[in-house]
């Protein structure tokens, strides 16, 4: 089994709109690991699950396989692919590109993730 993908003692696991997602807390935030399968689309898959139009949550962290790319509601377009280091400003759309899982590695502090890392609380052109 690919490691990236094994189960995480510990940690407490979480499977919602088509993803697997696994947190440790630690301290005031926590650790995640959350796999993307192929063909997952923010809009299709967790939209129906948590009713906004785009994510609002920010992502901080570091693919560790697969790739990513996404459009924020202005029309502005993020990729990331594996290996990198990325955040992801809240008011996004995302998908998987390609045939394999996407394995991210998020710090987060739950809702007050972009303030607490010093970042706008949805994305703006810099």
């Amino acid at each position: 089994m690919n490691p990236l993908l094994a189960p995480i003692p510990g940690a407490d696991h979480h499977d919602v709109g088509g993803l697997a997602v696994d947190i440790a807390k630690v301290g005031n935030g926590r650790l995640k690991r959350v796999v993307y399968p192929p063909g997952w689309r923010w809009s299709t898959h967790m939209k129906p699950v948590v009713g906004s139009d785009q994510c609002q949550h920010t992502h901080i962290g570091f693919l560790a396989s697969g790739a990513l790319h996404g459009v924020y509601a202005d029309g502005c377009e993020y990729d990331v692919v594996a290996p990198a280091f990325a955040v992801v400003e809240a008011g996004h759309d995302g998908w998987v590109v390609g045939d394999e899982p996407a394995v991210w590695i998020q710090w987060d502090c739950e809702e007050g993730t972009a303030r607490r890392f010093g970042l706008p609380e949805r994305h703006e052109h810099g």
